[in-house]
């Protein structure tokens, strides 16, 4: 039986900074209060480099990844962090989205520390509390994974879609039996004595990728990239100085603990070494040729319900600045 939470959406509409009214460029982003990327704008803030380029970006504080999907398809945001594989999806289907490669963290599925649970044979009729929703990148890989030992989790388990946080909660108060979640939530879990039942990575080794494939991305529009192709690229720049920033400075760290709410020097040292684990580092062909192995093998399990009508990754999906056509 599935339970769907409630998605709800709760916008600011407060820019992080406002450049010139005249010069500045506007960017609409939507992020989750709780995700990395709005870790990365409120340093954007405080150090004002939202001005220094020009741009006028403001912030629309989602209470979830649906929500995030559902703000950007409407038109409320121009990007948002998300799925490629809800992306190739939307694009199989008629949307002209774009995905440019932000992270290859990803989450595991996460059981406390007496957990009878030992195999996802052992998940059945047992209650998972899923992030991000039926068709989050995480859940469609596990799915696939459990489908080759003919294990179907979406009818034998007691699925609980919901905001990461909020199944954070649940699973930290024993209100589910198993968790998939974001790689941040799953290093708060761990620091609560929750072991690892199978990491993300391990579950791409073991259905074809050579290295950790880049699944979260920034999306947004193709009308945004032809329309403000310069803005697109002035923060993209100092997006990645904020993340270079971050995988080189412990006092970054030091200054977005409380903002995490992590006071252990130990687990705010793991937070940095997965959130810089995850930097894409990779070619987008290397990216794509990973990214590819992997939908063919979910348009082979899963179908259209999975994929869309596309049995392959459109070539089209990624980003490529100007100077890289």
């Amino acid at each position: 039986m599935v339970f769907y939470l409630a998605v709800a959406v709760v916008f600011i509409c407060a820019p992080l900074a406002l450049g010139s009214a005249s010069a500045a460029e506007t960017l609409r982003i939507g992020v989750q209060k709780t995700g990395t990327l709005g870790w990365e704008l409120a340093i954007i803030k405080a150090r004002g480099l939202d001005k220094k380029a020009d741009l006028d970006l403001k912030v629309a504080e989602l209470a979830s990844p649906e929500a995030g999907k559902i703000a950007l398809i409407g038109g409320s945001v121009d990007m948002i962090l998300s799925d490629l594989l809800w992306v190739a999806r939307e694009r199989s289907l008629g949307a002209h989205l774009l995905f440019k490669p932000y992270s290859s963290a990803l989450g595991a599925l996460m059981v406390p520390a007496g957990s009878p649970i030992r195999d996802l044979a052992d998940l059945k009729n047992r209650k998972l509390a899923v992030a991000g929703g039926p068709l989050d990148k995480s859940w469609l890989l596990l799915r696939a994974l459990a489908r080759r030992a003919n294990i179907d989790l979406k009818g034998e388990a007691e699925i609980i879609y919901g905001a990461p946080a909020l199944l954070y909660e649940k699973a930290a108060s024993g209100e589910a039996d198993a968790s998939l979640n974001f790689w941040n939530f799953c290093v708060a879990l761990e620091a609560r004595g929750f072991k690892r039942l199978i990491g993300m990575d391990e579950v791409e080794r073991r259905l074809g990728a050579k290295e950790p494939v880049a699944l979260v991305g920034y999306v947004f529009d193709e009308s945004l990239a032809q329309k403000s192709p310069a803005a697109l690229a002035r923060f993209f720049a100092i997006a990645a100085e904020v993340r270079d920033s971050l995988v080189h400075s412990e006092v970054e760290w030091a200054t977005l603990a409380p903002r995490i709410g992590v006071s252990d020097p130990v687990q705010l040292a793991l937070y940095r070494r997965t959130y810089a684990d995850g930097v894409p580092r990779r070619s987008i062909d290397a990216e794509a040729a990973d990214a590819r192995a992997l939908y063919r093998i979910l348009a082979e399990i899963g179908g259209a319900d999975l994929v869309g009508p596309a049995q392959d990754l459109d070539a089209a999906i990624y980003y490529r600045p100007p100077q890289d056509n």
